[in-house]
């Protein structure tokens, strides 16, 4: 299997670990995608990277592929129908901002219903990071979109994988209203995959104990630390910036700022139905991930986290994204972290 070179920081690292979901997607291309896979994670955790490997993947069991990441301004449509390929070129042309290209995405799974219709009979249309530039209902929208193409196709096909990847809360809860999608999560990097991509870093760093405590193994955290330095300080300033968590902290009410200080040191506190509001606001902001699945494998790509571990901030139900963003809610509301 080819493995596909990958930007990270200043460097270019090859994909590492994540040996379960490279097999997740061998049986992928044996059997199909019945209902579309929509993969949703914390930010960072490292979708993006498994599904361009998975572009390789399928790419080398026979499956023309459309691949749409308006966040990097790609799209690939390897399709071997010139005019639809001039098509996805034409797409990126046009686009003045992401967020224009992201708009694209229904013209994505049109040109996936020609590539059927004009006899490709492997296909493969993956969809990654487009979700944050839609309103929920365009999101499930698209979703249904793929399922249509799975389910009522213009020509008859072999097999047609379809992943779409977001890590927006409340889209996911959109689609999942609809039963639209088989929706699985992935996590961060397990601690073995984790120190493979940890010793790919050049350089003097601190010990591989400390950067699991900061990052919980999510792959853009530790990015962020090595540009950083290794100074925990400015990233953290960056991500109470970024998500106006200042703002966010000064808003609460007496009692939401007591179920904040609860929920940093346990999320699943946030199960209780005086604090689902403020659970809403704190999945809003792509700060925890919610209603998290039994650790049974079939149920997750890749490994999934601990059952519990809160030195990470990860509970059975809810989850901190990393703990970087646990450390930055904790800054953002004046409490100092005595550990």
């Amino acid at each position: 299997m080819k493995r596909v070179e990958l930007d990270f920081a200043d460097l270019k690292v090859e994909f590492c670990d994540r040996e379960k979901a490279v097999r997740q997607v061998e049986e992928l291309a044996e059997r199909g995608t019945w209902f579309p896979l929509v993969v949703f994670g914390p930010e960072g955790c490292g979708k993006t990277a498994w599904l361009r490997q998975a572009v390789e993947i399928l790419k080398e069991r026979g499956f023309n592929v459309i691949y749409f990441n308006p966040m990097r301004e790609e799209l690939l449509a390897e399709v071997g129908i010139k005019s639809l390929e001039d098509m996805a070129l034409e797409m990126l042309r046009r686009a003045a901002s992401i967020h224009a290209l992201a708009s694209f995405v229904g013209s994505v799974i049109y040109i996936a219903r020609e590539a059927v219709r004009l006899g490709k009979k492997r296909l493969a249309v993956i969809v990654d990071d487009a979700f944050q530039y839609l309103g929920d209902r365009e999101a499930a929208f698209t979703v249904k979109g793929l399922l249509e193409l799975i389910e009522h196709p213009p020509e008859s096909y072999e097999k047609i994988v379809a992943i779409a990847a977001t890590g927006e809360g409340f889209s996911r809860r959109e689609i999942g209203r609809h039963l639209w999608a088989k929706i699985t999560p992935m996590w961060n990097m397990s601690k073995r995959g984790f120190e493979e991509l940890y010793e790919k870093l050049p350089g003097p760093k601190p010990g591989l104990e400390d950067v699991w405590a900061m990052t919980g193994g999510n792959p853009r955290v530790l990015a962020q630390l090595y540009e950083a330095g290794w100074r925990g300080g400015p990233v953290l300033a960056q991500l109470i910036d970024s998500k106006r968590l200042d703002a966010f902290a000064s808003s609460l009410s007496d009692d939401e700022r007591k179920y904040l200080l609860d929920a940093i040191e346990d999320p699943d506190t946030l199960l209780a139905r005086e604090r689902m509001p403020l659970l809403d606001k704190l999945v809003e902001l792509n700060l925890i991930v919610d209603t998290i699945p039994e650790r049974r494998q079939e149920l997750w790509i890749d490994e999934p986290p601990p059952q519990k571990d809160l030195g990470l901030g990860i509970g059975k139900r809810i989850a901190w994204q990393s703990p970087l963003h646990r450390e930055a809610v904790r800054r953002a509301a004046g409490v100092r972290n005595e550990s």
